[in-house]
């Protein structure tokens, strides 16, 4: 089959493929895959490592899995995932679902949203509230540490808010003078108000490999600056017959 030709029963395959809906993957106890982490945050923080996500075992509708850091002599720390890799927690007392890159079956332009508010989540919010909506993009090529693949990529755009709590914050100062020890101090008061900005997400989903063979996850502040970045690139994957 000539160069040309080879490249036209790609391309038809491709379409064939690529139109149909992507199903849940079998996942098996003994899948595992290896990534590169990377996190950046604000303007110079910047980490990066090797993480190991290993399939224990499947309970239901549950996932056991085990993240160990490559090379590290501590134990890996097991949790629950859906079989849709989403991740749940306690919010208010409640298992809610905080973060769900895929919902099967998957289809390009499919969408949904995750919402929740939480609150009390620490000392200096009184409540935070996130929002996203995920849409299915289509294929496309990525190229990752493991190599190149098609995927499926997935996009999500949210906001997230937050009521800031009242707060003083004290300096107190001191020095001698020729009439003695004299004590000064300020405060500067918080005051209740809320602030807001936005987040944006994306998966590329691989059938073959059971799993996102990467992901980036940036959240912005209230000035729409950069504060945080989070990617995850697949270098090698070892899965269960």
């Amino acid at each position: 089959m000539s160069g040309r030709w080879w490249f036209v029963a790609a391309g038809l395959l491709c379409g064939t493929v690529c139109a149909q809906s992507v199903q849940a993957p079998a996942l098996k106890a003994g899948d595992s895959w290896v990534y590169v982490d990377t996190v950046e945050s604000g303007p110079q923080g910047w980490s990066r490592k090797n993480e190991i996500v290993t399939v224990e075992r499947i309970e239901g509708d549950s996932v056991l899995i085990a993240n160990k850091q490559d090379g590290s002599s501590q134990p890996a720390v097991e949790h629950l995932v859906g079989l849709d890799w989403s991740r749940s927690r306690d919010v208010n007392g409640k298992q809610l679902v905080v973060n769900r890159p895929l919902a099967f079956p998957l289809a390009q332009g499919k969408k949904w949203r995750v919402d929740y508010t939480e609150a009390n989540p620490n000392r200096q919010h009184t409540s935070e509230t996130f929002g996203s909506e995920y849409t299915v993009v289509g294929w496309e090529d990525v190229q990752v540490p493991a190599g190149a693949f098609k995927a499926l990529k997935i996009e999500a755009q949210g906001q997230w808010s937050a009521v800031v709590a009242p707060s003083i914050n004290s300096d107190s100062r001191g020095h001698v003078d020729a009439d003695g020890a004299v004590s000064l101090s300020q405060s500067q008061i918080t005051r209740p108000h809320t602030a807001s900005g936005r987040m944006y997400k994306a998966f590329w989903y691989v059938p073959e490999q059971k799993r996102f063979v990467k992901s980036v996850e940036e959240y912005y502040d209230s000035k729409g600056v950069r504060s945080s970045r989070y990617t995850e690139e697949l270098q090698s994957s070892k899965l269960a017959g």
